[in-house]
Parts: C-alpha cells; sequence; structure tokens
C-alpha cells in the first residue's frame, strides 16, 4: 500500500525508520499526548513486532509513514485501528513538530479518509483526542470530524486519570463533504 499527494507519500512504516520515528516519538512535546511513546529503539522494535503486515486486517493496527515525497524523509506516522466489525477505523497520527503547522496532517489525513471511505468503503472512522491537545482537535474538525463524546477522567493515562474526547465521520459525511467543496483538499 502507498499514497501519494502532491507532497506526501504515505507507505507502511519500515524497520529502516526506527531511529528517525523514536527521535520524534520519544520528545516531550508528542509524549504527552501519544499512548505510545517510546523509552529506547528496543521498545521501537517491540512495536513494530505488533502491527498488521497488511491493511484491512480485522482487530490490527497498520501503521503508515509520512514521508515527505522529494526528500523521502520520514516526518510522522499514521495509525489505523481495524475494528473487529470490518466496518469501522480508529485513526491516530503523529507528526514531528519540526513538520507542524504546514499542512502535512491535514494532506495526509485527507488522504487516508479518501482511502478508508472510498477504496475501502468504511462506513465510520474515529480518533480519540486529549481535549488539550488542541492542535489535533483543530485538525479533526477542520477535517469535517463530529465531536461525539466527552468522557471526564475516562482515560487512565501515565498514573492519573485523564479526559477523552473522540471524534468521528461517517462515509456519507464524507461523500457530502468531498461534493460540497468539489476539492480535492479540506
Amino acid at each position: 500500500m502507498e499514497l501519494r499527494t502532491d507532497r506526501l507519500t504515505l507507505k507502511k512504516l519500515d524497520r529502516r525508520d526506527a531511529e528517525v520515528l523514536y527521535a520524534y516519538r520519544s520528545r516531550e512535546e508528542v509524549r504527552k499526548f501519544q499512548s505510545f511513546h517510546p523509552r529506547s529503539l528496543q521498545h521501537v522494535e517491540e512495536f513494530f513486532k505488533d502491527l498488521a503486515e497488511v491493511p484491512d486486517v480485522e482487530d490490527t493496527w497498520f501503521q503508515l509513514g509520512i514521508h515527505l515525497k522529494e526528500e523521502k524523509k520520514l516526518i510522522g506516522d499514521l495509525g489505523l485501528h481495524f475494528l473487529p466489525d470490518g466496518c469501522q477505523v480508529e485513526i491516530g497520527y503523529t507528526l514531528d513538530p519540526c513538520y507542524q503547522k504546514k499542512g502535512y496532517a491535514a494532506e495526509a489525513m485527507h488522504e487516508i479518509l479518501k482511502y478508508l471511505f472510498e477504496k475501502l468503503q468504511k462506513h465510520r472512522v474515529t480518533a480519540s483526542v486529549d481535549p488539550l491537545n488542541e492542535n489535533s482537535v483543530r485538525l479533526l474538525e477542520r477535517l469535517g470530524f463530529r465531536r461525539e463524546a466527552y468522557f471526564i477522567k475516562g482515560l487512565f493515562y501515565e498514573g492519573a486519570w485523564v479526559d477523552d474526547v473522540i471524534y468521528a465521520m461517517l462515509r456519507e459525511e464524507w461523500v457530502e463533504r468531498i461534493h460540497e467543496n468539489d476539492t480535492t483538499m479540506p
């Protein structure tokens, strides 16, 4: 699986990307909003062992690398959790802080939503986000996700109870949004 946009290539995360993944995933500003924050390169290797080899396998995570197309440089990753019902996908994303606020996350997310809704015909895509992660909340809302739930202290994370917000989009909402905007970018 490989998806391309004007500036990005999205492809299966590769073990050769372990050092770069470790470098940005272990940064404090990234760690505070991620459930996976590696403690070592060995921990990254263990992470790779739990990932599916191909997308769209029920009850698995498939991880894509977000690469700058021209430089062939890994700048982030996108996780797809194909839920057991076969119709829904939970999505998660991480971008190296050096590459944030340049439109890369929106570009990558738009392309993966297109893939999930149009190619795989998924019914619903969800995202779980810390409400304090304002950049992520703005991204989801800009892409057309709806806030479905706000769980107050509903997630035990790093030794404390924290809030968790669930965003979602249905395939028909995606189709309506694309036809309404008649554009390739949100």
